[in-house]
């Protein structure tokens, strides 16, 4: 089934709205929840909190990409999990390191929220990854959105490992000037 008539499905209230959704994008939100998580019973949880989060959120809302939709709320319905999983230790893994590389870039001596709100950052970072060239974004996404480990980033993209920590590290770079030349303190 196609993304607009699961769509309609939400919309006329039917419960086959979930198993379609589950059907076409189960494996696609699991592997995000579990990138994160590093747990399958976690990941299971929060991607069947996700089909609860669209069932509430369809309608009134209609997504443009319904699989970015979805992984936007799996992605953080897992950040939330992982938070409250970790909230006495650090914690392993991937999230920790991604999300100490990335403070180099976004992370302002006030805090960014006193800096400028959370969708113009966004809207920064879109436009600073439009710019990018296909396989650089590719990467950075892979490693901070899908939060992939640098292995499985340079398995994926038939690179050495290290090459794939020199494109990011060069990545994060041109990011952080870009925020700085947009007028925000990093």
């Amino acid at each position: 089934m196609d993304d607009s008539g699961i769509i309609e499905l939400y919309f006329a209230r039917s419960e086959d709205a979930i198993a379609q959704t589950d059907a076409k994008y189960g494996a696609y939100c699991r592997a995000i929840a579990m990138n994160i998580l590093k747990s399958r019973e976690d990941s299971d949880e929060c991607v069947s909190d996700t089909w609860l989060h669209a069932w509430n959120a369809m309608p009134p809302q209609r997504p443009g990409i319904l699989s970015a939709f979805l992984g936007r709320i799996t992605r953080n319905l897992s950040f939330d999990r992982f938070k409250a999983s970790r909230a006495d230790k650090r914690g392993g893994g991937n999230l920790p390191l991604a999300l100490d590389e990335l403070a180099e870039c976004v992370a302002a001596r006030g805090g960014v929220d006193e800096v400028v709100d959370e969708r113009e950052l966004a809207r920064l970072i879109d436009a600073f990854l439009r710019r990018l060239p296909e396989r650089e974004c590719n990467i950075f996404l892979r490693r901070y959105w899908f939060v992939d480990g640098i292995d499985a980033i340079a398995l994926r993209f038939s690179m050495k490992p290290n090459t794939v920590k020199s494109v990011l590290l060069r990545t994060r770079e041109k990011l952080r000037r870009f925020l700085q030349q947009e007028g925000i303190a990093v």
